[in-house]
Parts: structure tokens; sequence; C-alpha cells
């Protein structure tokens, strides 16, 4: 389950936008569609890394302010990414992708064999929008923190505690922490920013879990500029100055 240590880092190609032309599409070449800045795009790519697919599995990045009208007319008529073209059929949603591309591509396996650990996966997996809504939804309030921010935090502390063969959810590296990594590295940053709230303080397994994401080639990779990121999410946001 282990990631792999390091690789070569890849030349990233640039974003298409209205005014690109398609790539030749069902052609045998699979193609990972994403945004370089939207986090759910960024848990499969994270995944395609982790598996060594950088040659095989081949990015298109899609400028989400001006994408393509081909992308929903001919990729993946939802027109969101991410989006997998595979064995002739495009297929989209974070969760099940990543969980697609570790079973059906060849590298490492990013998910155990032991039941109670593939149990404990699909748990948090379930709860990862609940999380987001929470940690989000606190953003924009003037008031500090509340409750319900705390105790997500306090979910993801306990739940890192659960196994101790490692410092990572399910004790070794995994897609569930491809799934809820991107939008830590956001919510650190944001609420750091913001709130002037460190989200690691009194939380040292969740502290630990941060760090030591951050030894992970495969995911460095993928990371943006904090502070683009930080100006791009606020602005989305909305409502934070």
């Amino acid at each position: 389950m282990a990631a792999p240590s390091s690789f070569m880092k890849e030349m990233l190609p640039p974003a298409l936008d209205s005014t690109s032309q398609p790539p030749t599409l069902f052609d045998g070449t699979p193609r990972l569609y994403i945004c370089y800045t939207c986090p759910f795009a960024q848990r499969t790519w994270i995944t395609r890394n982790c598996k060594g697919q950088q040659e095989k599995i081949k990015l298109v990045p899609i400028d989400l302010q001006n994408r393509p009208a081909w992308y929903k007319e001919k990729v993946y008529p939802p027109n969101k990414v991410p989006a997998l073209e595979h064995n002739n059929e495009v297929k989209g949603e974070s969760l099940d992708l990543i969980k697609y591309i570790d079973t059906h591509f060849d590298g490492p396996a990013l998910l155990p064999d032991d039941p109670a650990k593939q149990q404990f996966a699909e748990e948090l997996f379930s709860y990862t929008d609940s999380f987001n809504k929470a940690m989000f939804s606190a953003l924009p309030s003037k008031e500090d923190v509340g409750d319900e921010f705390g105790a997500a935090l306090d979910k993801i502390e306990d739940a890192l505690s659960k196994f101790d063969d490692g410092p990572f959810f399910l004790g070794q590296f995994s897609l569930v922490d491809i799934a809820y990594a991107p939008f830590m590295e956001r919510f650190q940053i944001l609420f750091s920013d913001v709130k002037n709230y460190d989200i690691t303080k009194g939380r040292p397994k969740l502290a630990l879990w941060i760090e030591e994401l951050n030894k992970i080639d495969a995911y460095l990779q993928t990371r943006h500029d904090p502070q683009d990121l930080l100006a791009r999410t606020k602005k989305r946001l909305g409502q934070i100055p």
C-alpha cells in the first residue's frame, strides 16, 4: 500500500479552454480530465501518481472558468471534473474514480486486504461530504469556529488513532488519505488565514498525518501554490473578505 517514494517530476500540460481542440477521443489512451485547482479532481490525480501511471494515464486539464464546449458535448455531459476516459467509456465522481483507478491499473494497492480496515475505509469515505460541509460552513461565519466544526476535526483525530501501524487513517497510506488530503490542504490554509485558527492545535495525530503526507511525492506533485489556492477559494466562497 505504500506510495512510490519518489518519481521524476512530470511536465504538466496547459489547461484546455474554449479555444482548444479536443484530444483524439476513444483511441485507447486512458485520459484523466482534471482541473489543477479542483480538490475533487486532485483526489484522482494523486491516485494516478501513486499507482505510478503517469506514462499510461494522460492528464487532460480543463479550464473550468472557460471550459471547451466539446468537453460537455463529446466527453462528459455532466460537464464536471474529474472524469476518466478508459475502455471506450467515460466515468465520473471522484470517490468512485479513485477506487476504479486502484483496481483497474497496475501499481501498489491503495486499499488493504484486512476486512476491519476495509470497513473503516468505507465509513470514512461516507463521512467526507459531511466533514467538508462542516468545515466550509464555518468559514463565512463572523463568529468563532463552532462546535460542529470542532467536532468534525476531533472525529478526524479519533479516526487517525484507530490503527497504530502507521500515521495514516488505515495505518499505512491508502485511498482514504487521498480522499481527505486535497480538502485538508485547503482547510489548513483557509482557517489559518480567515480565522487565525490552527486546525492541528491539540490534535497531534492530525499534525503528524499532515507532516507525513507532505513527504509523499505523488501528493506533492499535485499541490497548488498556497496563496493562489487561498485567493481562489475565498473568491469562490464569496462571503469571505
